[in-house]
């Protein structure tokens, strides 16, 4: 393959590598993205955005909606797995629904940056002036982009980590005709959320502009297939989606944020979103911490100067700390220990005050949270 350079390589052209590109569109800097997919591509995930990640992308969301799908969400459906639902009115809308097929295609095709699309990550040389990969791309600095099984961040974390911090999911979404369209119980503007009882994980039902998207996640759960039938079963026991209609499910796992320390920056290289293990503790929401890191990774590495050593990265992992909080001085079995578990499950999930201002203002549309300045 004939050599090429470039000064910044983003591997992974998701959410947060597509907002990296973006972010130093005007930097002068000659940007790369490599990803081993070709785009559009299927990326399990539930897909849903909040305004904060719409704004702080400057989506333009009525030209958005002219070709993809863009749900306005008002309202939820929630409850404990087998138990009763709470339902949740907002008077405005509180997130969008959205397929990550045209999503990520959609960010990627404006972020402009140069791609090698269908092009796997193989090998990583470090060189007196940066890094070679693939034995033909040259690099001043790397940006980690991949998700959880990025090839990045693997080589900045080569030891084996404890998995209590993983969450594995399970998803499929599909198009459903007029006649189960008629007879499907789960409505466009308001998602159902379902938590396992001892709320280490949760379920959830999606339909968006006829698209039904069905998903289970879990913490460090080795039989998810096992929890996924039962909420099969929960689901045809409801009647919230018509029968015997779920498909295949696609599985992918995401770490979660704040329960162990992980390394996101050295020389010449640092890690953004899923590969750096950004996901909301509580939610596992994923996108609003890659768009946000990917952008703050760019403003840094525009201070740069072109010296990419550690000790300007670490400028970087300072605004993560910043922005999610402090990692743990050892790794913690849990963001919520079991005894709280147990408490909100049995007593607080069913609250009508409880379930809009904390379970879904705080953990799942993080209402909290000012909107990040840039630098």
């Amino acid at each position: 393959m004939q050599s090429e350079s470039c000064d910044v390589l983003i591997v992974g052209g998701g959410p947060g590598g597509s907002s990296c590109a973006w972010g130093l569109q005007d930097s002068g800097l000659d940007v790369l993205i490599l990803d081993q997919a070709t785009f559009p591509r299927d990326k399990v995930c539930a897909g849903w955005i909040t305004p904060a990640v719409t704004a702080l992308l400057n989506l333009d969301l009525s030209d958005y909606q002219k070709s993809h799908v863009l749900q306005p969400i008002t309202r939820f459906r929630t409850g404990i797995i087998g138990g009763a639902a709470v339902q949740t009115e907002f008077t405005q809308t509180v997130s969008y629904g959205i397929r990550r097929c045209e999503f990520d295609e959609y960010l990627l095709s404006r972020c402009g940056a140069r791609t090698r699309l269908g092009e796997k990550f193989q090998s990583l040389e470090r060189m007196e002036n940066g890094w070679l990969v693939n034995g033909s791309l040259q690099a001043k600095v790397i940006v980690g982009a991949g998700g959880h099984f990025c090839p990045v961040a693997r080589w900045l974390n080569p030891e084996k980590r404890s998995e209590h911090s993983v969450v594995l999911a399970q998803e499929t979404e599909f198009q459903l005709t007029p006649e189960q369209l008629k007879v499907c119980r789960v409505q466009p503007e308001r998602p159902e959320l379902y938590f396992s009882p001892d709320l280490r994980g949760y379920a959830w039902c999606f339909l968006k502009d006829g698209y039904l998207n069905v998903g289970i996640g879990r913490e460090g759960e080795k039989q998810l297939s096992a929890a996924r039938d039962e909420f099969i079963q929960f689901l045809d026991l409801e009647g919230r989606v018509p029968r015997g209609i779920l498909g295949k499910f696609k599985g992918h796992a995401y770490r979660l944020y704040g329960l162990e320390k992980r390394s996101v920056v050295d020389d010449s290289i640092l890690l953004i979103g899923d590969a750096a293990g950004l996901a909301s503790p509580q939610s596992g929401e994923g996108i609003r911490p890659a768009v946000e890191s990917g952008l703050m990774a760019a403003d840094v590495l525009q201070q740069c100067e072109s010296s990419y050593d550690i000790q300007h990265l670490q400028n970087y992992e300072q605004k993560i700390l910043d922005r999610f909080g402090p990692w743990p001085d050892k790794p913690v079995d849990s963001i919520l220990p079991a005894r709280i578990r147990q408490f909100l499950g049995r007593h607080l999930m069913s609250t009508h005050w409880f379930t809009r201002n904390v379970l879904l203002g705080r953990w799942f549309l993080q209402q909290h949270l000012p909107p990040l300045v840039r630098s």
